[in-house]
């Protein structure tokens, strides 16, 4: 028998991976979610071209918009146009945490020129209700823009969670308005605010928002299934601060969000039913109050290969559930690679965790 030297032995062990065997590194998985989010957004931007090229000012009737719509609704209408001042500061401030990732950045450019576009048709209803004058909205853009809107955290894994629960907030705050203009308020302080033009125009911007929800929300799941732990982690704390957007420097906004939540367009219970729980039932979280109590129970915890392993994240996760959504996410890509023919150059393939 030979007796192997322990110097020699000792250098063997410091050349052993650190990884377990299946599971991949972090320099790995950010690769992969790299070049997920670089195919999410070619995707993405071909289906936006063909589906939702729509113009702020031509492609709606503004002549025949109502003037004589309540104070209340009035005041929602000048709040949409209030937090959507600040699209600069919502691309700029973001681009900066985002900009090594490609896909993403390019994408958060292609969030912006449409998000601008809410911008000015907000602004165009405004205007058009008679609500407020040319000389008035002006003065007002002023105001708005003296202050700058900051992120609320400055890293991508929060980020991404932070703007799936806005960008879902920001669609149900637009559905519940079109129903208000389409006469379907169950509100009797909104029951006579018809209106074809402004119902229209919540509808259109209502898609946009789905849209942009349902880009971050693919890769929200990509954390999930790559960064299970870490991006619950985020999600918790996402949840337990979120406010929306540029609450704290809009003039009255405490009146508007008073209004929007009287008039069931967006308060505390559309924020907990319409929006948190829908989102993480979409992400296979299992819920509120199970995120809230087991996340104080996820910790790493060694093993006797060495790696670290997550503790009790299953039990907050449909583990598999999320797996297939990003599965079938690369199969999207895929497909929409073989007819450009990226994949015969350079094609997105998925890449299993280890953990399934």
């Amino acid at each position: 028998m030979t007796i192997l030297d322990p110097q020699f032995l000792n250098e063997l062990d410091g050349h052993r991976p650190t990884v377990a065997p299946g599971l991949l590194s972090k320099q790995e998985k950010d690769a992969v979610i790299e070049r997920s989010f670089l195919g999410l957004y070619r995707w993405y931007v071909s289906r936006s071209q063909k589906t939702r090229n729509w113009n702020p000012d031509t492609d709606f009737d503004w002549r025949s918009l109502r003037t004589d719509h309540s104070a209340k609704l009035n005041t929602i209408i000048e709040g949409f146009f209030a937090v959507e001042q600040y699209v600069p500061d919502y691309v700029l401030t973001l681009l900066r945490v985002i900009r090594q990732s490609h896909g993403r950045s390019h994408f958060h450019i292609r969030w912006g020129s449409e998000e601008e576009k809410h911008a000015e048709l907000w602004e165009n209803s405004l205007l058009f209700s008679r609500f407020r004058t040319p000389e008035w909205i002006t003065e007002y853009k002023h105001t708005l823009r003296e202050k700058a809107w900051e992120l609320p955290w400055d890293n991508p894994l929060h980020m991404i969670f932070y703007t799936v629960i806005q960008e879902r907030a920001t669609q149900v705050n637009y559905l519940n308005t079109g129903l208000i203009a389409t006469g379907k308020s169950d509100n009797p302080d909104f029951a006579n605010e018809t209106d074809p033009v402004l119902a229209r125009a919540a509808q259109m911007i209502a898609v946009d928002e789905a849209a942009h929800y349902n880009f971050f929300l693919e890769g929200a799941r990509l954390y999930l299934y790559y960064y299970p732990a870490q991006a619950l982690d985020a999600l918790y704390d996402v949840i337990k601060f979120f406010a929306m957007p540029a609450g704290n420097l809009i003039p009255d906004y405490d009146k508007f969000a008073e209004v929007v939540a009287q008039a069931g367009v967006y308060g505390p219970r559309e924020h907990l039913r319409d929006v948190v729980d829908i989102a993480l039932k979409t992400m296979d979280v299992t819920g509120r109050s199970a995120l809230f109590k087991g996340i104080k129970r996820v910790r790493q915890v060694p093993h006797p290969d060495g790696t670290m392993h997550d503790t009790a994240v299953f039990d907050l996760l449909d583990y598999a559930g999320v797996a297939s959504k990003v599965r079938k996410l690369f199969g999207r890509i895929a497909d929409y690679e073989k007819l450009i023919g990226f994949d015969a150059i350079y094609p997105t393939q998925f890449v299993p965790s280890g953990l399934e």
